[in-house]
């Protein structure tokens, strides 16, 4: 089997390049490891907690133990289903503050900056805001990506808008348009009450067409001959076979299998490949390199009176929720319930944004468990630009062995002060008379960790991974060792093969990683198709005038 482009990964990125070279009459090969996306627990927003647990459509990674979390090894959900993580995450749509892009081309990846990347966000958007007000000048409303909000009926949910409005912090109408700082609504990847990931955006349009097949394979390596990618090998029905490709291969398998591909295909750090015994094709220190994620704690709170989700936490409950979303796509199930958000500066002197919040009207962990206190709510907070870095490495030549997955969490002194400033906000918001109605007492941390060396026990043993690695293919000028994609996606050193997901990214964006790697594979498509990049749009963002000088 051949075609003009094989793409490894039916995730975020792959799928929107499958559409997009697809449409373009281009024949597109899609290989993905995992199977359908069919059934209520993907496609119902309310179940978010179960993909992202199961076997069946999860690769099932953890860390390696982490040295500055009392040796935990953290869960590393990526998707193993079409869709990829898009199908099992928690469907929160965020692009990144502009800064952010602004950033990567200053580190050498020119074409994309924000001017650069808006009009590829505003072409994969079909943004609906529902009347709640937004930047519609700021967003997309034709492209296959459904971008929505919940009906943020809770009274919780508006109640933490209003209280980080009483505590001095801005609010914002829309996070994604001109204005990222503040407190405000939140956006997600439904659609009709359902889970509109890439697979129901861009793959299954993509698959009714003549030019796109889906193949289900492992992929074992990229074909290199004689310096240029000629195909993938893959096993498939317990065969090892080779899917050509006439022009390029693509490596769309996510921060973490698309490293350890590029290594089991001879491209990585020489010496580690030689210590497998993999012959070295192009010796890029930077393959695996530059790991980066999101931590959050979980600041939870015992609720007063009975309104938060907790009510519906038991067989009954469940019953009904499954059954009226099952009938109607309509009730709690067709939201992923973090229907309101907030970015904030950490400090005085921070030009942009560097701590999210998501917020949860029931006190509930990502594994599906409750607290055991009944009625309440929490948020999920954290920083977004650590300064750790982690690798990918191989653990074995053999392909079907999983990665060692070093984070290096935690491994920066200023990461400790961060999350205790996190922690201090946290509880100064909702403190406040907003939230008055319903706050009973603090679950976690709790009332009694109140020092520096209390907070850094909790972060040590509560904090979790936010599941957005990124970074291990990073993009920069061709001339830099340490980077392994040129500004096109272009793997440097070998010809017709590129990277593009959230492994190519210079630096961790502002807030959830599905929407910038969607980003990624829309706009790589036009470099792979040889179109002019999209204009540049000269939108500037909001930046509170006072940073230098005030926190909010």
């Amino acid at each position: 089997m051949e075609a003009d482009f094989v793409i490894v990964g039916a995730g975020s990125a792959g799928c929107a390049m499958a559409d997009r070279l697809s449409a373009a009459g281009r024949s597109v090969v899609v290989i993905e490891y995992g199977g359908s996306d069919a059934g209520p627990f993907i496609q119902m927003p309310g179940a978010l907690s179960y993909p992202m647990n199961m076997a069946r459509y999860d690769w099932g990674y953890r860390t390696e133990p982490e040295p500055h979390l009392g040796g935990r090894r953290l869960a590393c959900p990526r998707g193993k289903v079409i869709g990829g993580s898009s199908s099992i995450n928690g469907m929160v749509y965020v692009r990144g503050h502009a800064r952010d892009y602004d950033h990567w081309a200053e580190q050498g990846a020119t074409g994309w900056a924000f001017a650069d990347v808006l009009p590829y966000f505003k072409r994969m958007e079909c943004w609906d805001d529902g009347g709640h007000g937004g930047d519609p000048a700021w967003r997309g409303t034709d492209g296959p990506l459904h971008v929505s909000r919940g009906r943020r009926d809770n009274p919780l949910v508006r109640a933490f808008v209003e209280a980080g409005r009483q505590a001095g912090y801005e609010t914002t109408d829309d996070y994604n348009g001109e204005k990222q700082e503040g407190f405000g609504p939140m956006e997600m990847t439904v659609h009709r009450g359902r889970r509109w990931s890439a697979a129901n955006a861009y793959l299954k349009p993509a698959l009714r067409r003549e030019t796109c097949t889906l193949l289900r394979g492992l992929a074992r390596r990229v074909v290199i001959e004689n310096g240029r990618a000629t195909g993938v090998e893959i096993t498939r029905g317990g065969r090892v076979e080779v899917i050509r490709a006439r022009r390029e291969v693509v490596l769309a398998a996510s921060a973490i299998n698309s490293p350890k591909l590029l290594m089991l295909s001879g491209v990585g750090p020489a010496a580690h490949l030689r210590e497998h015994g993999i012959e070295v094709i192009a010796d890029r220190p930077g393959v695996g390199r530059n790991l980066q994620d999101h931590l959050e704690l979980y600041v939870q709170m015992a609720a007063r009176v009975p309104v938060s989700l907790y009510r519906y936490w038991n067989l009954l409950g469940k019953a009904y929720v499954g059954a009226r979303w099952l009938l109607t796509r309509t009730g709690p199930g067709a939201s992923n319930q973090f229907e309101s958000a907030a970015f904030i500066r950490s400090a005085a002197g921070v030009e942009y944004p560097d701590i999210q919040f998501h917020f949860l009207p029931i006190a509930v962990r990502y594994d599906g468990k409750a607290a055991a206190e009944g009625h309440g709510f929490q948020a999920h907070v954290g920083p977004m630009r650590s300064a750790s870095r982690g690798d990918v490495t191989l653990r074995a030549p053999d392909p079907a062995a999983p990665p060692r997955i070093r984070f290096n969490y935690m491994s920066h002194p200023s990461d400790w002060a961060d999350f205790r400033t996190c922690i201090r906000l946290t509880r100064e918001i909702f403190a406040q008379e907003a939230m008055a109605p319903f706050v009973r007492h603090e679950i976690a941390p709790g009332a009694g960790a109140q020092s520096d060396d209390a907070l850094d026990a909790f972060i040590r043993d509560h904090v979790e991974s936010a599941y957005h690695p990124c970074g291990t293919c990073r993009m920069g000028r061709a001339t830099d060792p340490d980077a392994v994609v040129d500004p096109e996606c272009r793997v440097i050193g070998v010809e017709g093969l590129r990277v593009a997901d959230s492994s190519v990214f210079p630096r961790i964006p502002n807030g959830n990683l599905n929407g910038p790697s969607i980003m990624v594979g829309e706009k790589a498509s036009d470099h792979l198709l040889g179109r002019a990049p999209l204009p540049r749009e000269n939108a500037r963002p909001w930046v509170h005038p006072d940073w230098r000088t005030a926190q909010r």
